[in-house]
């Protein structure tokens, strides 16, 4: 008999993951798909015919890999992309008829929340009393003040409605242009320093682990290690200073698309997206004045894996009562 699956899968506005670990929580496939469904949004503020038929393609190509593997439960959401969309409710609907899987369209509230559960395997900093996480996505950017324990206390969280792809498209910086980069600064700025002030940051005693997901990163650790390539794996959990990360951002800014699209740790895809999340992620490590940043490959999709292994457990106690009481129902 196979062992039981759990799946994840976590629409971005920028890519699609798909993440499959069995009941032990060994990771059998873990893939991320840039689907650009947030590409061209801009213009209208729907999802382009394009980026349906890309959703669609990796959809199916995801939903082949999870018939491979007995999947006991799943739970696809969707974010920024499909949160502002006019058409948002449209293309959920049409990725369950053709492809039956059901996805749930989430706050900014609940990716933050799902990023924190899976960021958290990536605080090596025991000592320190709270941890900020914060995920620069494609449409949005979430910052989570937590306490640092093994079921963290949510204190505080923010979405900011910019992320790499739409600040992209609304600010004009495909490649680095420094006035427009100044602008996406400011308003990144507004919504940071609201964050600090409101969250208490400052306030604080005990220390901070800052932990920051999604792949830029990731990348930004693979350049500063020097991997000689983007290794996301390897970057994984890697600690850097924000004086590496300035460094490297520096380079990176430096470069036009074109170079960037050639660059080992960028690449032609991520080149067109690259100095926004660049600008985005500075000017909140800035603000938040972090002094070392952990880069996590860990993020929602890995929360709701252990969400999902964790309701499996809780079923399991819950069915192996032969009368319950009334305490136990709860369950």
């Amino acid at each position: 008999m196979k062992n039981k699956c759990f799946a994840a899968i976590d629409l971005g506005t920028n890519s699609c993951r798909l993440l499959i670990a069995d009941e032990k929580g060994k990771y059998l496939y873990n893939e991320a798909v840039p689907t650009k469904l947030g590409e061209g949004m801009s213009r209208q503020n729907k999802i382009t015919q394009e980026a349906t038929d890309r959703a669609l393609s990796c959809f199916f190509a995801f939903k082949q890999e999870m018939d491979k593997h007995n999947i006991k439960a799943y739970r696809a959401i969707a974010t920024a992309a499909c949160r502002e969309a006019k058409n948002g409710a449209e293309f959920v609907k049409k990725v369950f008829d053709e492809t039956r899987i059901r996805l749930e369209v989430i706050d900014g509230g609940e990716e933050a929340r799902l990023n924190l559960i899976g960021a958290r395997d990536n605080v090596k900093n025991n000592s320190a009393k709270y941890m900020v996480v914060y995920d620069l996505g494609g449409g949005s950017t979430e910052i989570t003040l937590a306490t640092n324990e093994a079921s963290p206390k949510i204190l505080y969280t923010v979405s900011i409605p910019w992320g790499a792809r739409n600040a992209s498209e609304k600010f004009n910086l495909v490649s680095y242009v420094p006035e427009n980069a100044e602008k996406l600064h400011a308003e990144i700025l507004k919504y940071a320093d609201a964050f600090v002030e409101e969250s208490g940051l400052k306030n604080c005693d005990g220390g901070i682990c800052f932990v920051a997901t999604s792949s830029t990163p990731l990348r930004l650790a693979s350049m500063i290690k020097n991997f000689g390539k983007y290794d996301r794996e390897a970057a994984d959990g890697v600690i850097f200073t924000v004086k590496e990360a300035d460094a490297a951002i520096a380079k990176v800014l430096s470069l036009t698309r074109e170079e960037m699209a050639g660059n080992k740790y960028i690449g032609e895809k991520r080149s067109f997206i690259f100095a926004p999340a660049c600008v985005i992620f500075k000017t909140i490590y800035d603000c938040l004045g972090a002094k070392e940043i952990t880069a996590s490959l860990k993020s929602a999709k890995d929360g709701i894996i252990k969400e999902l292994m964790s309701n499996d457990k809780t079923d399991q106690v819950c069915q192996s009562s032969v009368r319950p009481t009334s305490r136990d129902r709860a369950c």
